[in-house]
């Protein structure tokens, strides 16, 4: 699960919220073990995500660097060599 959650520090343009709640519900199910919460347990499984969606977006903001920002596109075509290699070295 946790392969799902990325970097989101320093892209132009910045992560967007639907991006930082993306890497929020990754983390809360991993930490969890739910992918899905019983009914009983959405509520507090939904306020997790918001505090930390909260608390991540916090983060990002706060944070300061010299590096120039990452392009979204260079860095998907990075992923998609990694996965390349990392599969054709298995079959």
């Amino acid at each position: 699960m946790c392969r799902n959650i990325k970097v989101l520090y320093n892209f132009d343009p910045p992560a967007n919220q639907q991006e930082i709640e993306a890497a929020a519900l990754q983390f809360v199910r991993k930490i969890s073990g739910f992918s899905k919460p019983s009914k009983i347990n959405q509520g507090c499984f939904d306020q997790a995500i918001t505090d930390i969606s909260r608390i991540a977006e916090n983060l990002l903001e706060s944070l300061q660097t010299s590096a120039r920002p990452r392009n979204r596109e260079d860095e998907l075509q990075r992923a998609r060599a990694r996965f390349a290699r990392r599969f054709q070295a298995s079959i």
